[in-house]
C-alpha cells in the first residue's frame, strides 16, 4: 500500500513543477503529516525530493529526475493501453503520435509485461456510433484538435439556420457523442461576434480577454476554422466532463416542453427510463406517490411532442394507461381497438 503510494507520490512530482502538501495530500488521500514522511522516505531511498519552505514553497524533484515506468503492474498496464480510443485519435490526426507513444510505453515495460497492448486489445474494444448510422469525421476536426492541444485561440465559422455566423473561441475540449463530434468553447469578449462570411476576427485586445460563457458546438456544422495566432490562458477550474453533463442534462430538459399523465404498473415504473428520455423518466418517478390497489401509480412525465410520446410509450403496451391529454389517450385507444381487430381475426 505505502509502495504504491510513494510511486503516485514521484509520478506527480514529474508532471508538475511544484505541489504543496496539502495538493499532494488531497491526491494521494493522506494526512499531510504523511506526505512528509513520505517526502523524507523517498529522499532517503535516493529520489531527490526537495522541499521549500515558505508561503510559495512545495515539494519538486531536483534536477529533472525521472523514473521509469517498470514499477507497473499488469492491471495497470493494461489498464493503460485500455485508455486510448483508435477510431477518435485517428479522426483527430493522432493516430500516429499515439503509436509512437504506446511504443514508448512498451518498451519500457517489464518484459513480462510487454503483451499488455495485446491482452487488452483482445478483451475492450469501443465502437462509439449509433447503430444504423454511417459515422463521418467532420473535415474540420483535426484543425479543431489542433487547437484545443496548442490552447490557440480559432475563428470560427458554422451554420445557424440560413446563415452563417463567426464566433471568437477558446476551445476548451472536445467531446464525442454516438459517433458526433463536439467542441465545448468559450467565446471571447463581446462583439467579436458577425453574421455573414464577411465578418472578421477579433483585435488582440479581444483575444486577451476569456470573460464570454461557455457553449458547445456540433463541428459538422463548422464551415471554417481558422486558428489565430493568440494563446489563450486556461481556466484551470473548468471540468470537462462536468460541463458536458450539465450541457447534455439542460439540452434535453429544453426540449422536452409537453407533459403526459400516466397510469404506470410496477412493471412500466421499472421500464420506463428505456422507453423515454432517461432524465424526464428520472424526474417522473422522483415523485410518485405510493401505488394503489392494484399496484399501479399516477405520474406526470414530461416530453418532446404528443407524436414523440406516442411512440415511445408505445412501447411499454398494456403497462401503461395515458389519463392525459385526451387527445393522446384517444390515440392509444385507437391501437387497442385496431389491434383487437388484427389479433381477432381467425384464419378462415
Amino acid at each position: 500500500m505505502r509502495a504504491a503510494r510513494l510511486i503516485k507520490m514521484v509520478l506527480l512530482l514529474q508532471s508538475r513543477p511544484t505541489m504543496t502538501a496539502s495538493e499532494l495530500a488531497r491526491e494521494l488521500e493522506v494526512s499531510e503529516r504523511t506526505v512528509t514522511r513520505d517526502a523524507q522516505a523517498l529522499s532517503e531511498a535516493g529520489v531527490p525530493v526537495y522541499a521549500e519552505r515558505g508561503r510559495a514553497g512545495g515539494y519538486r524533484l531536483v534536477g529533472g529526475y525521472r523514473t521509469r515506468l517498470t514499477g507497473l503492474g499488469r492491471d495497470e498496464a493494461e489498464a493503460l493501453f485500455l485508455s486510448g480510443v483508435p477510431g477518435a485519435l485517428r479522426e483527430m490526426g493522432l493516430e500516429d503520435i499515439a503509436s509512437a507513444a504506446r511504443l514508448k510505453v512498451s518498451a519500457a515495460l517489464l518484459p513480462s509485461l510487454r503483451d499488455a497492448p495485446r491482452t487488452a486489445a483482445q478483451r475492450f474494444h469501443l465502437d462509439a456510433p449509433a447503430w444504423f448510422r454511417e459515422p463521418a469525421a467532420p473535415a474540420l476536426l483535426p484543425a479543431v484538435a489542433d487547437a484545443v492541444w496548442d490552447d490557440r485561440c480559432l475563428s470560427a465559422r458554422y451554420r445557424r439556420g440560413e446563415s452563417e455566423v463567426v464566433r471568437e473561441l477558446e476551445p476548451y475540449g472536445l467531446v464525442l457523442k454516438a459517433g458526433v463530434w463536439y467542441l465545448c468553447a468559450r467565446v471571447r469578449a463581446a462583439g467579436t461576434e458577425a453574421k455573414g462570411t464577411g465578418a472578421g476576427t477579433g483585435t488582440g485586445a479581444e483575444a486577451g480577454m476569456g470573460t464570454g460563457v461557455f457553449r458547445t458546438y456540433r463541428i459538422d456544422r463548422f464551415v471554417g476554422v481558422d486558428a489565430t495566432e493568440d494563446r489563450f490562458s486556461r481556466d484551470e477550474g473548468f471540468d470537462l466532463p462536468g460541463f458536458w453533463g450539465e450541457q447534455a442534462e439542460r439540452f434535453a430538459l429544453s426540449i422536452l416542453r409537453a407533459e403526459v399523465v400516466l397510469r404506470l404498473s410496477a412493471t412500466g415504473m421499472r421500464n420506463l427510463p428505456y422507453a423515454v428520455d432517461p432524465v424526464a423518466a428520472r424526474d417522473a418517478l422522483a415523485g410518485v406517490p405510493e401505488p394503489d390497489a392494484t399496484g399501479w401509480a399516477t405520474v406526470t412525465l414530461r416530453v418532446e411532442s404528443e407524436e414523440v410520446a406516442h411512440t415511445q410509450l408505445a412501447a411499454l403496451g398494456p403497462e401503461a394507461e395515458v389519463l392525459f391529454p385526451a387527445t393522446l389517450r384517444e390515440r392509444f385507444a385507437e391501437d387497442a381497438t385496431r389491434l383487437t381487430e388484427l389479433y381477432g381475426r381467425r384464419e378462415g
